[in-house]
């Protein structure tokens, strides 16, 4: 039997995630990067009406790099290698906007999500600064192959990472990483975020986690802000369940810590961030499941 022909995604973005392993598991935690992709392929730079610099605004530059060091701490990390602007994987796998087809769509399909609303589905209409991604209706077929070939293999992988840990270690930690623009809150009266936790309100993670996570970075000189302005996606609501010991936590953090927005290139911030999250890292994998363990944390 003949083998079946690659399709274009297939062709341009394999493999589309990465996952790096510890050599040894020895933390009950998962880490995520899923807005950080940059390799665009051939076909959406040509269907999309922008160049390739204005699409990384929705990319959450470098933040893979930032927690690379994950694997060092005996923990697994997981990394989309595609492009936001492209696919979304932090959103339900049919938020769709029906202005961007040139058909109607499927009855499956949420039309009506805030974030598609936005423009921000899992499909986006504009990049993350308001402009319009395409000057021409896409095929609903399209959008449909880029859900089968990235969507799903990205969450089967992640929920593999989150089962895994789950069943070696009776729980899991998912931290979910992205960052966020440097003029986030700006004129709202109060300290703009260096960097923002998010448990979808108290919903998707133990506040004990919450708290410790908080502190270390207080204890770093970070301004830290819990559910403001950002609560959390998808994924940290689809996956954050704490009763069955699986917690979920989304962490931002400030692009203008390590960016220039302007070039994107990492600035002379970057290697500070980059050792203070290790530092942090650090003390998730050899102190959290300690506190976790106290009699008192059950209580």
């Amino acid at each position: 039997m003949p083998a079946r022909p690659r399709t274009i995604i297939e062709n341009e973005l394999s493999p589309c995630f990465n996952i790096s392993e510890p050599d040894r598991w020895t933390t009950p935690i998962v880490f995520c990067s899923p807005h950080s992709g940059r390799t665009y392929p051939e076909h959406f730079l040509a269907q999309s009406k922008l160049d390739p610099h204005t699409l990384r605004k929705s990319e959450d530059c470098y933040i893979d790099v930032l927690v690379a060091c994950a694997p060092n701490y005996g923990a697994p990390l997981i990394s989309a290698l595609f492009p936001r602007a492209y696919l979304d994987v932090n959103r339900e796998p049919y938020e769709l906007d029906p202005s961007l087809f040139d058909e109607p769509l499927p009855d499956f399909a949420n039309a009506q999500s805030t974030r598609v609303i936005g423009g921000l589905g899992t499909v986006a209409r504009i990049v993350s600064d308001g402009t319009e991604i395409y000057d021409r209706p896409l095929s609903l077929s399209a959008a449909l192959a880029r859900i089968d070939g990235l969507y799903h293999p990205f969450h089967r992988a992640l929920k593999g990472l989150i089962d895994r840990t789950r069943q070696r270690f009776g729980r899991t930690l998912l931290v979910d990483c992205h960052s966020i623009p440097s003029n986030s809150m700006a004129g709202s009266g109060r300290a703009r975020p260096d960097i923002v936790l998010g448990d979808r309100f108290g919903t998707s993670c133990d506040s004990l986690i919450v708290g410790f996570l908080q502190r270390a970075f207080d204890d770093l000189g970070y301004v830290v802000h819990v559910n403001r302005p950002y609560a959390g996606g998808y994924i940290t609501e689809h996956y954050g369940r704490p009763s069955t010991g699986i917690n979920a936590l989304q962490i931002e953090f400030n692009r203008g810590l390590y960016l220039n927005e302007e070039t994107l290139e990492t600035t002379a911030g970057f290697q500070q961030l980059q050792a203070d999250i290790e530092n942090v890292v650090g003390r998730l994998a050899f102190e959290l499941p300690e506190e976790l363990d106290r009699p008192e944390a059950a209580e």
